[in-house]
C-alpha cells in the first residue's frame, strides 16, 4: 500500500441525507428519491469533487428506526432501492470515482453477492467495491423465515461476544467464499479462439471447495476474475467484533472516533488482529456552511423538523469547510488514512464537500488535482493481488 501526502476521501450516501428531516429542505428532491437521476447527479457531483469513492447505504428494514423493530413514524424517508443495483446503473456515467454499495451478508448467499460485484467492476472498469454489512435485527430476520434471532440490544455489541461474534464470525467466512470465487477464474481463463472453438480454458478455472460453519460452496464462479482481481471489501466498525472481523477480512474500515483522542486507542486495537494492508476511514456526519454559525442554525432548524436533536454512531461536525479541513488534517496526523463523510442533507452538503473542503484541501496540498489511477484500488494505492489458484 503506498502512501500519500493527504488523507483519502469518500462520501456516504443515503436517501436526502443522513438527517431524518433532511428531505423537508428547499433544495432537496424527495419526489425523485427512486429514480437513477437521482442517484446519478449524487454520484457524478462527488466525481467532480475527485472524491476516492461513494459508499451507497443499504438494509433490510427501514431505517432509522429502534432496535427492537419498525416504528409508525411517517415524517421520515421510508424505502429504499438496491444499493449494488444502484451502483451498476450509475458505474457508466462515471469514469474516475469508485463505487462501493452496502451488502447485507447475513441473510443472503456469498455465491450471488461474488456474481453481483464482480459485475460491478466490469461495467465500471475496475472501480468496484462492496461495504459488508450483517443485521441481527428480529425484523429482519422475518423478512426471510430461515432463521431465528433473540432480542438484539444495543448494549449486546459492547463486548462483541454472543450474537453480534456470530454474525462477524459469518461474515468473515462470507468474505473468504467471495473472494475464493473471484479468485477461482484465472486471468487468462478466456481463450476465446473462434478458430479452434475453444471459448474458456477449463484447466484455469477452479473449484473452491470451501465448507465451513454457514456455507458450503464448491464453486467456480460463473463471472471471470473482476478487473481488480479483488474488489474493495470495506467495513463498519465500532467495537471489538466487527473490529476483528475488518482486520482479517477487509481492505477499508470505517471508524467512529469521536475526538482525535479515541484515534489512537482505536487504531492500537484494530491493528492488533490487522492481516493485510487495512485503509482506516474516519467517519463523520458533516453540515457544512459559510459561516458556523449558519451551519448551526441549519441542523437546528432540521433538529426542530424532527423533534429530536441529531445524534449519529459517528461523531457529528457542524462549521466552515476550512474549519472541517482543519480537523481532518489532524485526525489524519494522528493515523487514519482518510475520511468518510455523511452529508447531513443533500445535495447541500454534499456540494459543500465537493466545491468548498475539497478545494480547501487542495489548496493546502493535502488533496489530489486529478484521478491519478483508473481503478478503485490503485486510487487507494492498494496491489492488484495475485490469484490463489495459480500454481
Amino acid at each position: 500500500m503506498t502512501q500519500r501526502s493527504g488523507p483519502h476521501l469518500a462520501v456516504a450516501l443515503d436517501g436526502a441525507g443522513w438527517h431524518p428531516a433532511a428531505w423537508r429542505e428547499p433544495d432537496a428532491r424527495p419526489g425523485e428519491l427512486f429514480t437513477a437521476k437521482y442517484w446519478a447527479d449524487l454520484v457524478l457531483e462527488a466525481e467532480k469533487g475527485l472524491l476516492d469513492f461513494v459508499t451507497i447505504e443499504d438494509s433490510l428494514g427501514f431505517h432509522p428506526s429502534p432496535f427492537d423493530g419498525p416504528d409508525e413514524r411517517t415524517d421520515q424517508v421510508r424505502g429504499r432501492l438496491d444499493a449494488v443495483l444502484i451502483a451498476a446503473r450509475v458505474a457508466p456515467l462515471t469514469s474516475g470515482i469508485g463505487l462501493v454499495p452496502t451488502a447485507v451478508v447475513t441473510h443472503t448467499e456469498p455465491f450471488h453477492l461474488s456474481k453481483a460485484i464482480a459485475t460491478l467492476d466490469f461495467v465500471s472498469g475496475g472501480r468496484a467495491g462492496v461495504r459488508v454489512q450483517v443485521a441481527g435485527r428480529q425484523d429482519a430476520a422475518k423478512h426471510f423465515g430461515r432463521r431465528e434471532f433473540p432480542e438484539f440490544k444495543p448494549e449486546d455489541a459492547r463486548d462483541g461476544t454472543g450474537l453480534l461474534g456470530e454474525l462477524f464470525d459469518e461474515a468473515r467466512d462470507y468474505v473468504e467464499v467471495l473472494r475464493r470465487l473471484w479468485d477461482s477464474w484465472e486471468d487468462d481463463a478466456e481463450i476465446r479462439d473462434v478458430a479452434t472453438g475453444r471459448f474458456v480454458d477449463r484447466e484455469k478455472l477452479h473449484y473452491i471447495d470451501f465448507e465451513g460453519r454457514w456455507f458450503k460452496v464448491k464453486g467456480p464462479s460463473i463471472t471471470p476474475r473482476p478487473p481488480q482481481g479483488q474488489p474493495l471489501v470495506a467495513a463498519l466498525a465500532h467495537t471489538s467484533a466487527p473490529f476483528r472481523f475488518a482486520a482479517a477480512s477487509a481492505d477499508v474500515v470505517f471508524l467512529t472516533p469521536q475526538s482525535i483522542d479515541d484515534v489512537p486507542t482505536i487504531l492500537a486495537e484494530i491493528r492488533q488482529g490487522q492481516e493485510s494492508a487495512l485503509h482506516t476511514f474516519g467517519d463523520l456526519v458533516v453540515f457544512l456552511d459559510d459561516t458556523a454559525a449558519a451551519a448551526a442554525d441549519r441542523k437546528a432548524r432540521l433538529d426542530e423538523r424532527a423533534g429530536a436533536e441529531f445524534t449519529s454512531d459517528a461523531a457529528v461536525f457542524t462549521g466552515t469547510p476550512a474549519a472541517l479541513a482543519d480537523q481532518l488534517l489532524a485526525w489524519h496526523d494522528a493515523g487514519l488514512s482518510g475520511f468518510r463523510l455523511r452529508p447531513g442533507a443533500l445535495p447541500h452538503d454534499l456540494t459543500a464537500i465537493t466545491r468548498g473542503l475539497v478545494p480547501e484541501l487542495r489548496s493546502r496540498g493535502a488533496f489530489r488535482s486529478g484521478y491519478e489511477a483508473s481503478t478503485l484500488r490503485g486510487l487507494l494505492g492498494l496491489d492488484r493481488p495475485a490469484n490463489r489458484y495459480v500454481a
